[in-house]
């Protein structure tokens, strides 16, 4: 899996490919965020139309992801998951749990708008 980070306008944005199972890159993904958190950033988008496949503990990742923003007073979104991503999230029915946007400026108006 192969991550990029960046943050503007108050909202950091990731952008993930490759499969997202639990390798150490997820290690490596959540430190980042982390220390972004550490930034006083509150929002995050989570651009998935990279990532071809996600297992369960993939699952896990983006939910503990989510649950560090939530936790903090903050949002998480994520941005046009591609065909896989999309079915667990369906199945998974998390699809009701995080906010999915189909574009990252559709996601920044999300994030900008008050919860």
């Amino acid at each position: 899996m192969k991550t990029e980070s960046s943050v503007s306008n108050g909202i950091l944005h990731v952008s993930l490919s490759g499969d997202l199972i639990g390798s150490p890159d997820t290690q490596q993904l959540l430190q980042s965020v982390d220390e972004h958190l550490g930034d006083s950033v509150m929002l995050c988008a989570i651009d998935l139309s990279g990532v071809r496949y996600i297992n369960s503990t993939g699952i896990g990742v983006l939910v503990s992801l989510l649950t560090k923003f939530r936790s903090r007073g903050g949002e998480l979104v994520l941005i046009n998951p591609a065909d896989h991503p999309r079915k667990m999230l369906a199945l998974t029915k998390l699809n009701a749990i995080f906010t999915i946007a189909e574009s990252e400026s559709a996601a920044a108006e999300l994030l900008k708008t008050p919860q």
